[in-house]
């Protein structure tokens, strides 16, 4: 066992002493040590429950012969970091959560990991410790809250976003807003519609890291629980097989992951993580695939924001696994794969029909014939940029308009409510990326503004930031290069027609070459708000955005 290492020998007696005063015995001593990564906390709604997960995690592992360990992971909250600066501090967690927790298993020499995430940047965070330590893991999340009820209807985090758009705009009176408020988020859990959150949840099962219903269980179900229990066994089985991450994170398993992220309409932050997890592997993964995956996925499910279904109807549907099953019937998955069950893919999905074909759709009545994130090109985004193609209204996916420019989005947002953004604009967000941020700011309040103003149909959004899996409507983020490195969005000017085609997955602005050269002459990028601290540290180390934001040492 790795332990043996930290445990064994009279040169480790010290470290026995230390253990002994853990309260460890050497019964305990004597099994493998496998460490439970708690991203328990009580400021994320997603992580209040991750207490009870953690303890059926622990005694899974109890049950099945070996002795856990749990350590901390942080967390942000994207929802109350969103809007002012502390959104500046969310996507880079994800490093610091991989790096605190390579620390960890590395400094204790554990012989496996369970972990134990449930938002944003807590799931890529974690597989990419994973992919670095390569001890036997495996992941259980918090599950996704139930959705809310406004008026009779379902409602979620993204509606109270564009409540407050609708109340600015007069189309709603103040105790609704209050109303949705009160209403929208009722139970703990990750947020409940298709955002970042559930998105890479439900990846970690398409990808064979998680069990079936990690993505979809809700959190406040004693199913959920029963299934930290398993995962706390199933740990012990890996490690009885020395089945490791790199073992199923492979390349093919990243193609199945991207494919069944176009058949659920995932959030296009899983454009930004899963290059990310794939870099820990030792993989390159070029997001420009995502086209090549989506022109033969179809896209089989609208959650919201897409559509009036919640994690919870997922659930009661079939799950990621009837997705992934449904999708075998046109050969788009690689069933071959090993996965943290110790079977293939094609032995996990066997069988799992889909039960719900509103909210699944099968495949000859898809939702569209063509996957849910788009990656275009052009003369504003020479490398890449993304897209939520199935949020967007179909009006929407070709436009043309003029660019009404803002260095930050809170400059944004006080046009967007101060009514001087009119139907046909596309408002352009930039110094808003990895190193211009710094730190990569999700831009929901914008986007829910415009949705929640009625211009949702009307007014496209461009920026070198992120969007929220909340975010919909022609939303379109990640641009690279970013303005900060001289990239082309620096150079937009207020009122240069922007021209946007979606399905033929390009984006330009009607400047010639010529003038763009033009009016780079003298260019010096906007300096960062933050230049103190770990962003400053992160700034200095980021990549670009289409390449996972990863930190590299400058070269």
């Amino acid at each position: 066992m790795r332990s043996d290492e930290a445990k064994l020998g009279k040169q480790q007696a010290p470290g026995r002493s230390l253990y002994n005063a853990l309260g460890y015995t050497a019964e305990e001593l004597s099994k493998p040590l496998v460490a439970v990564v708690s991203s328990y906390n009580e400021i994320v709604p997603g992580h209040m429950n991750l207490d009870k997960i953690t303890e059926a995690v622990k005694l899974g592992i109890a049950m099945a012969g070996g002795t856990p360990v749990v350590f901390p992971a942080i967390a942000v909250c994207d929802g109350i970091a969103m809007g002012h600066v502390g959104m500046k501090y969310s996507l880079v967690t994800r490093d610091l959560i991989a790096d605190s927790t390579e620390c960890m298993m590395e400094a204790h020499r554990f012989d496996g990991m369970v972990c134990i995430p449930n938002c944003d940047k807590n799931v890529p965070g974690l597989l990419m410790a994973a992919a670095r330590v390569n001890v036997p893991t495996i992941f259980v999340s918090g599950g996704p809250m139930l959705a809310g009820h406004v008026d009779g209807c379902k409602r979620s985090l993204s509606s109270m976003f564009e409540a407050v758009g609708s109340e600015a705009a007069g189309l709603i009176s103040e105790e609704k807003l209050t109303e949705y408020e009160n209403k929208v988020c009722p139970t703990c859990g990750s947020c409940s519609g298709m955002y970042t959150a559930n998105s890479m949840n439900c990846l970690t099962e398409a990808i064979g890291m998680g069990l079936r219903g990690n993505g979809t269980i809700p959190a406040v179900y004693s199913e959920r629980i029963r299934l930290a229990k398993h995962a706390g066994m199933q740990i012990m089985e890996l490690i009885k097989k020395d089945i490791k991450p790199r073992d199923i994170m492979t390349k093919e398993a990243f193609m199945n992951a991207l494919t069944v992220d176009m058949a659920l309409g995932c959030s296009t932050n899983s454009m930004l993580h899963l290059p990310a997890i794939a870099h820990e592997c030792g993989i390159e993964l070029d997001v420009s695939i995502a086209n090549e995956l989506s022109a033969k996925t179809p896209n089989l499910c609208h959650l919201a924001p897409a559509g009036p279904t919640y994690m919870e109807d997922l659930n009661e549907a079939g799950g990621v696994y009837a997705v992934m099953n449904e999708l075998t019937k046109k050969n788009l998955l690689n069933t071959d794969l090993i996965t943290v069950t110790g079977k293939t893919v094609g032995e996990n999905i066997k069988g799992h029909e889909i039960i719900d074909p509103e909210v699944i759709r099968p495949l000859d009545n898809p939702y569209s014939e063509v996957g849910g994130i788009a990656v275009l090109k052009g003369n504003i985004a020479p490398d890449t940029c993304v897209v939520k193609r199935s949020a967007v209204v179909d009006e929407m996916l070709v436009h043309s308009g003029p660019a009404r420019v803002f260095d930050c989005e809170e400059d944004a947002i006080a046009a967007i409510k101060g009514g001087k953004i009119n139907k046909g604009d596309v408002v352009v967000i930039r110094y808003e990326g990895p190193k211009g941020g710094p730190g990569m700011r999700e831009m929901l309040n914008p986007t829910s503004a415009i949705a929640g103003m009625g211009l949702g149909a009307s007014v496209a959004l461009i920026t070198d930031g992120r969007f929220s899996g909340a975010s919909r409507g022609a939303s379109i983020g990640h641009v690279s290069p970013e303005a900060a490195m001289g990239g082309p969005i620096a150079f937009i000017k207020e009122g240069d027609i922007i021209d946007i085609d979606i399905p033929n997955h390009s984006i330009n602005a009607r400047i010639s070459d010529e003038e763009f050269e033009e009016r780079k002459k003298g260019w010096t990028p906007k300096e960062p708000a933050i230049q103190k601290g770990y962003l400053k540290r992160y700034r200095a180390l980021v990549t670009s955005a289409n390449r996972g934001a990863v930190l590299e040492l400058p070269r």
